[in-house]
């Protein structure tokens, strides 16, 4: 929502001579890097009937200690000028008719795969890592695209923009904006006997942070609730929240010194790709998130659970909430949909005996490893049921918690869904994607055993209670303090 005030503020430079040269300027503020980094790309959303998109936004809050600035601000003096990590993830998801926003904060001691990453500057390749990586290093792989390339991977949701801070940049932002209101429930000073801690220091009830402080909140871990990511989280929501209605609500940000250092500031803040590389195309962005009300704006963490001291996605809840996200399906239950009718393709399919298939393993899950010979095992029940040119392809290391069937090109459309109809799968588990070369059945989580994969259960489209659900409206939201932090 800071994007509306840069809007102000460029229209007002316009009317100047020197208008233009201060647009170039900053223009070249801005520092652009690849989206996507990775070989993947999620298939991109389906127009509604109206022909419009849903636009899906990666915040990212990056730690890196690469100035004197950022070293200053962020500590840990060991670390400068090492990898950064991307220790605050957030996907901002804007419905197609930008009636709702979504938002999915992904803790950033999340255990996952992370794909193989080019870097586009020197060439370098990442490998594929083993699945159990912590997210915020694939900042480090080659840059904010690896991100981007990692949340495609787990949620298969296409990304079609990222943001990027680091320290200097959230305070100098947050001193242009002028200050946010956020509370505590008790005194808090977040430092420990050993030193650590944000430093963050307030008292009980709600304060007007900005700068520094600003910054001190985001991070802030030792002292709110459980002291984990996930309080933390839930504290980075309230904020973004309270900055939403703040820059809605502030009439301050109508003078024109205030805009010109918010332009200059955000411009300067930001690494962005190359789709937002222009104040322009910022701008455009803000328009259309501006749209969305603070009460159609929701905040969610992404269903965990513990894998020692680090997380893991939830099974179901964590695939149900990506789900939403990808179906454009709002998370605050206030959209009116109409079941969605399964469409049969154009493209008849050829007989049985003659689709040839490949059938992967995808059984593994975060707390249990995949059923051994399961690919092998459902080829012969599919050469069973008539598809004799069905194959294990155990080559592949996959996990899906639901069976899909892929195909590469709308002329094989037609054969993936006479398989999908011969499993008794729903048309929505058919998928166009350029990962294959030919129609690919990857055996799922919901698939362990049997012939045939669990018939569904009624699909809910309410969002999981383990997403912690927080309004934007909800001006009473209040952090609540570990009572070994107060004061």
């Amino acid at each position: 929502m800071r994007w509306s005030a840069i809007i102000l503020s460029v229209l007002i430079l316009g009317t100047a001579g020197a208008g233009y040269l201060y647009y170039q300027h900053l223009n070249n503020n801005l520092e652009t890097d690849d989206l996507n980094l990775g070989d993947h790309r999620a298939p991109e959303p389906t127009p509604n009937s109206a022909g419009q998109t849903p636009l899906n936004i990666l915040l990212i809050g990056s730690d890196a200690r690469d100035s004197k600035e950022n070293q200053k601000l962020g500590g840990a003096k060991e670390t400068f000028g090492g990898p950064p990590l991307a220790d605050v993830q957030m996907l901002l998801h804007l419905s197609a008719d930008r009636s709702n926003m979504s938002v999915i904060s992904m803790p950033r001691d999340t255990l996952l795969t992370i794909p193989k990453c080019t870097d586009p500057d020197d060439g370098k390749v990442y490998d594929e890592t083993g699945p159990r990586s912590m997210t915020n290093e694939s900042l480090g792989r080659g840059g904010p695209g690896c991100t981007v390339a990692t949340w495609e991977k787990l949620t298969d949701i296409h990304i079609d923009h990222f943001m990027e801070v680091d320290f200097s940049g959230v305070v100098s932002m947050a001193d242009a904006i002028g200050g946010v209101p956020v509370c505590v429930d008790k005194n808090i000073h977040s430092r420990t006997s050993q030193g650590k801690g944000s430093g963050l220091k307030l008292e009980k009830g709600t304060t007007n942070i900005k700068g520094e402080q600003a910054l001190q909140w985001l991070r802030t871990r030792y002292g709110f609730e459980d002291g984990t990511d996930i309080a933390r989280a839930k504290a980075q929501h309230m904020y973004m929240n309270s900055l939403v209605r703040t820059l809605r609500e502030n009439t301050g940000l109508t003078s024109p010194n205030r805009l010109r250092k918010l332009a200059e500031n955000a411009t300067k803040a930001l690494k962005v790709d190359p789709g937002l590389g222009s104040p322009m195309k910022l701008i455009g962005l803000g328009n259309e998130l501006k749209k969305v009300s603070p009460e159609r704006t929701t905040m969610t963490t992404m269903p965990f659970e513990y894998s020692g001291s680090r997380v893991v996605p939830k099974p179901g809840d964590a695939e149900q909430l990506f789900r939403l996200v990808r179906d454009d399906i709002a998370l605050d239950g206030k959209d009116k949909r109409k079941p969605a009718k399964e469409k049969l393709s154009d493209d008849p399919a050829a007989p049985d005996g003659e689709i040839a298939l490949q059938v992967q393993n995808g059984t593994r899950t975060a707390t249990e490893p995949a059923v051994s010979g399961r690919a092998s095992a459902v080829a012969q029940s599919l050469a069973g049921l008539g598809f004799a040119k069905a194959a294990p392809d155990t080559s592949a290391s996959v996990t899906e918690d639901r069976t899909v069937i892929r195909y590469p090109s709308v002329d094989l459309e037609g054969d993936a869904q006479r398989v999908a109809k011969s499993l008794g799968l729903r048309l929505s588990s058919v998928k166009k994607s350029t990962d294959v070369s030919g129609i690919t059945l990857v055996v799922g989580a919901d698939w362990r055993a049997g012939d045939k994969p669990k018939k569904a259960a009624k699909q809910d489209d309410s969002t999981p209670d383990s997403a912690d659900a927080l309004s934007g409206s909800d001006k009473k939201a209040c952090m609540k303090v570990d009572p070994n932090f107060t004061w």
